[in-house]
């Protein structure tokens, strides 16, 4: 069976068998046979994924045993927080700061980063640097708001009026040529701040606060499927939301 994926990576680049085989100092058979289906030793794996701009696993998902996915995995992990708040603002500053490709944020308010001039300062100068910038923040009317609201005891309003006023605190973004705002309307399980291949995870536990949830720091290692996952759960809801240019 042909590898479509391989095929569709290759078109998307602008590159021929030929030329995949030139980069990578193969023989064009060699590549052909790729395309047709056949694996390629793993250092020429991971070479065509980089050349490319994709996953190993993506292109060929089975290349990988168990044992090793679930090694590269454990290895994404840098840090685990036991609680949001244990974060340093250092830590935040510089995940944000290291960015030269990509910053994406997902998040049902994200009050905290909203209210460090100095990220939001960062943000603007990224965007500058030519970083591509997408934040998702909740809809303050979505039924998902209303719902987080019941779930943490708050009281009616209580993050509708905290997702405002991050909305408020970051309006000096709005219009920034590289940064993007969209509002989504999901039940939040995770909120996502990525920076490049380096990206702090909170996963949210019910009845909680996000400060008080834990924290996972992770590092894309090829192979590993961490990363990956968020990532994907990132662009879907992005698909998903609307601008906020064009709310009400």
């Amino acid at each position: 069976m042909s590898n479509e994926r391989l095929r569709a990576a290759l078109l998307k680049n602008g590159l021929t068998p030929a030329q995949l085989a030139e980069r990578l100092q193969v023989d064009v058979k060699t590549a052909e046979r790729w395309i047709s289906g056949r694996a390629p030793y793993r250092k020429h794996r991971f070479a065509v994924a980089t050349l490319l701009g994709v996953d190993e696993t993506y292109l060929w998902p089975d290349a990988l045993s168990r044992t090793q996915v679930l090694a590269a995995s454990e290895s994404e992990i840098i840090s685990a927080y036991p609680h949001r708040w244990m974060v340093t603002r250092e830590v935040w500053f510089q995940h944000f700061t290291r960015a030269e490709e990509s910053i994406d944020m997902l998040t049902m308010a994200g009050l905290f980063i909203a209210e460090d001039s100095g990220t939001v300062r960062a943000f603007r100068e990224k965007a500058g640097a030519g970083v591509r910038i997408r934040l998702l923040i909740s809809d303050p009317d979505s039924e998902a708001v209303a719902l987080r609201e019941k779930e943490e005891e708050t009281g009616p309003g209580v993050v509708a009026a905290r997702v405002r006023n991050v909305l408020a605190l970051l309006r000096p973004l709005r219009g920034v040529d590289g940064i993007e705002f969209r509002l989504h309307g999901t039940c939040l399980y995770a909120s996502i701040f990525r920076s490049d291949d380096d990206m702090i995870v909170t996963p949210h536990v019910y009845g909680m606060g996000g400060s008080n949830s834990p924290v996972l720091h992770l590092r894309k290692i090829p192979g590993g499927d961490m990363v990956t996952l968020y990532r994907d759960s990132f662009e879907k809801v992005w698909s998903s939301a609307r601008s906020l240019e064009s709310s009400p």
